[in-house]
């Protein structure tokens, strides 16, 4: 037995855990506590953008057109509608000076223009009845939430003549910030109740369904906590937390729902508590420890990429899952050490039984009890690979065919359709789409930087201005060695044509240095800087879990298994993503506004999150497969019994992960709601399909040769290999049975 199993090593962990469970539940409390301080506020640190390469061209020059032009980059907007009356009309043209000129001499406003000051078309509404006072808050962005704060209510509303209202991207990213923390406490009232329900459910137990709340309690108001910490050294996307409260939640439940099963197995097979504990922790700790590295692999992945959007779900993500495993390792063994069999206290599944005094009728769900639950599952799992042809062909088919519509995605960028059709930045915005010329807020900005004449100027003008897709160019504005051109492009703003426009603007020969912004061009550095990551990336993932799963299971093949799997898995939600998120399909129902494409860094998101929860489910099933394998040599039997003694855990597990994705997923936010609602899709699909249909066929197929290894391979996972163990106790009922009847149920004939 490798030296990593060593019960000397294994007796010093336990009892490091247990000698003094009060003592480390008092710390636990204690940290818990100063967690809630430390993190408080956390919220209002965070920023709602970071959708932007900052190494990237247009990320560049955005940053020197706001310090060389202010209103060249305006970010705050009030659309000044004049009602039946013309916007040309003298008392609307007065009130709309007089609030431009007030607008001017707030604090940390700069930049200040209107449609009548400049008469610029792009500023009036084609109806006449519509036009835009333009200004720019300066600042980071929780100084320019503070200001809009501060002056909207004195804008907003009726001012003689007109009607104000307030819009512009700061108004969208500040309105985005608030209706998110809004829905992350409404999805934490219902995800909450629901799961204790559920757990109910699955334990029967109160006491023991309680558990698993509190290790994710822990986990969240400690990476709360993290989060506020990171905040101090770089940007953290607000959307962070709703990873931090769904994978808090979601994953201290699987662990916990892991870690106490097998503890409540241990008793019924007669063990004391502590030494249930010591065999809880060398079995399933182990398990635990290790599908916690799988997972937090996964979402290390994202650090790779220079989108602090998608490294804020890193920081969330490893510090909550590594906080939940912590907790469930440390802090949940302690707490078992104080219950003892007290843990399966206050069954209120009696109240759910006929009173004809049997104990049985528990339900399927309840897969973590101790005796014979899962007979069901092995009966299913030996039906599966009677016909292992039949269900792999059958389930890889209509995953491929679930995920085709993928090969129709669009890639965009956030905007305010994000959020509700009744916010008021969205109104504000959907009223320019309309109703104002060209495509407003999809212009795209050239800057030129270095001496030059007006006569180069207007001869590079006159060169931008015929090529393909140009509606109007405006400009140069100078000031000393910087100029700078509005271009207007002729049809969406980041659709084919807009994107092109960017490489031709970029192309273009100029007697100066130039370099080009605008919601085009970063979507154009978007897709750039992840397709150059992307392979990092995936590579880091595939590598890291190719070994892990071989140090879990000595297999060369098996891990390659997972990875392949693993990725059909998540079929079904990407191609759900672009069906309904992309094309529309339930907007109604569902309460979005569909963009027609998807912003560029969520598939990368959904990725990573899923394919670690995935691996988080593979990892439970194949430590049980490999410890009845090391136990009996049966392959069939060893894939029967791991379903068998986990197929209820892991559907139970996705059930009530599902659960709180699907509460994070009735965020008002598009993007929060597609997250929510794609993961809990995937997580679904992994367990009940791959994990029940996919992973027994496919095994039964390679037979024995489902754990070859090279003879050095072998000896490397005998030296530093991780398992479950090799004496693990059978259930209580199983141990009272001889050997054909228990054989009879473990095959399910």
């Amino acid at each position: 037995m490798p030296e990593v199993n060593s019960p000397e090593r294994l007796g010093g962990w336990t009892r490091f855990v247990t000698a003094r469970p009060q003592l480390a539940l008092l710390a636990a409390l204690v940290i818990t506590a100063l967690a809630v301080f430390a993190g408080s506020g956390v919220a209002d640190r965070m920023g709602s953008g970071g959708w932007e390469a900052p190494d990237a061209e247009s990320t560049y020059t955005t940053k020197a057109l706001e310090r060389e032009f202010p209103a060249s980059q305006p970010n705050l907007l009030l659309l000044v509608d004049s009602g039946s009356a013309s916007v040309d009309d003298p008392a609307v043209a007065a009130e709309a000076a007089r609030l431009a000129e007030r607008l001017a001499g707030e604090k940390g406003i700069t930049g200040v223009g209107s449609y009548w000051q400049s008469k610029a078309p792009a500023l009036r509404a084609e109806d006449g009845r519509e036009a835009l006072i333009v200004a720019r808050i300066e600042g980071d962005d929780k100084a320019m939430g503070e200001v809009l704060d501060r002056i909207a209510p004195a804008y907003r509303g009726a001012h003689g003549p007109v009607e104000v209202s307030v819009g512009g991207p700061v108004a969208v990213r500040h309105e985005m910030q608030t209706i998110i923390q809004e829905d992350l406490l409404r999805a934490e009232m219902i995800a909450l109740p629901v799961t204790l329900v559920l757990l109910v459910m699955v334990f029967g137990s109160a006491i023991a369904a309680l558990l698993p709340l509190g290790v994710g309690i822990v986990a969240i108001l400690g990476t709360n906590a993290v989060l506020r910490g990171i905040t101090e050294f770089t940007d953290v996307s607000v959307f962070a937390q709703n990873l931090t409260t769904a994978l808090g939640l979601g994953l201290a439940i699987d662990y916990a729902l892991f870690i106490v099963r097998r503890f409540r197995e241990e008793l019924a097979a007669g063990a004391d508590t502590r030494a249930a504990v010591g065999a809880t922790l060398r079995t399933a700790g182990r398990t635990v420890l290790f599908s916690a590295l799988t997972v937090a692999v996964s979402l290390a992945a994202m650090l790779v990429f220079p989108q602090y959007f998608l490294r804020s779900f890193a920081y969330a993500g490893i510090a909550v899952v590594l906080l939940a495993a912590a907790a469930a390792l440390i802090l949940l063994p302690a707490a078992l050490m104080l219950l003892g069999p007290r843990v399966n206290s206050l069954d209120l599944r009696r109240l759910l039984r006929r009173g004809d005094g049997r104990t049985g009728g528990r339900v399927e769900l309840s897969a973590t009890a101790t005796a014979g639950s899962g007979s069901g599952w092995g009966r299913f799992a030996a039906l599966v690979m009677r016909r292992a042809p039949v269900f792999a062909a059958v389930t890889t088919v209509g995953l491929v065919l679930l995920g085709l519509p993928f090969l129709g995605v669009k890639f965009g960028t956030a905007d305010d359709r994000q959020l509700p059709a009744t916010a008021e930045s969205h109104v504000v915005q959907q009223h320019i789409r309309d109703g104002f010329p060209g495509s407003p807020g999809g212009g795209l900005a050239v800057l030129a930087e270095g001496a030059a004449t007006p006569a180069q100027y207007a001869e590079y003008r006159s060169r931008i201005a015929g090529l393909p897709g140009v509606l109007r160019v405006d400009g140069p504005v100078t000031t000393g060695r910087f100029a700078y051109f509005s271009v207007l492009p002729d049809g969406e703003s980041v659709g084919k044509e807009s994107q092109q426009l960017v490489q031709d603007l970029r192309a273009e020969p100029a007697p100066f240095d130039t370099s080009v912004t605008g919601t085009a061009a970063v979507l154009v550095d978007s897709k750039h800087a992840i397709a150059d990551r992307l392979p990092w990336a995936v590579g880091i993932i595939v590598v890291v879990t190719l070994l892990l799963v071989f140090l879990l299971t000595g297999s060369v093949l098996i891990p390659l298994q997972a990875v392949v799997l693993n990725a059909l898995s998540l079929t079904a939600m990407f191609g759900a993503v672009v069906w309904v998120f992309q094309d529309g399909h339930l907007s109604g129902l569902l309460s979005f506004t569909s963009t027609g494409d998807i912003e560029t860094t969520l598939p990368v998101l959904m990725f990573c999150v899923a394919f670690g929860l995935s691996m988080d489910y593979g990892v439970f099933l194949l430590s049980r497969i490999k410890e009845e394998y090391d136990r009996t040599g049966d392959h069939e039997r060893s894939v029967t019994f791991g379903l068998r003694h986990t197929g209820g855990l892991i559907t139970a597990a996705a059930v009530i992960l599902a659960v709180v994705m699907v509460a994070i997923g009735t965020s008002r936010v598009a993007n929060t709601k597609m997250l929510g609602l794609g993961i809990a899709l995937a997580v679904l699909m992994d367990a009940m399909v791959v994990r029940s249909l996919l992973v027994p066929s496919v095994m039964k197929l390679m037979g024995k040769a489902t754990w070859w290894a090279p003879a050095r391979l072998r000896a490397f996972h005998r030296r530093f290999g991780l398992s479950e163990g090799t004496s693990v106790p059978l259930p209580a009922e199983e141990i009272s049975m001889d050997a054909p009847e228990r054989d009879k149920i473990t095959s399910g004939a």
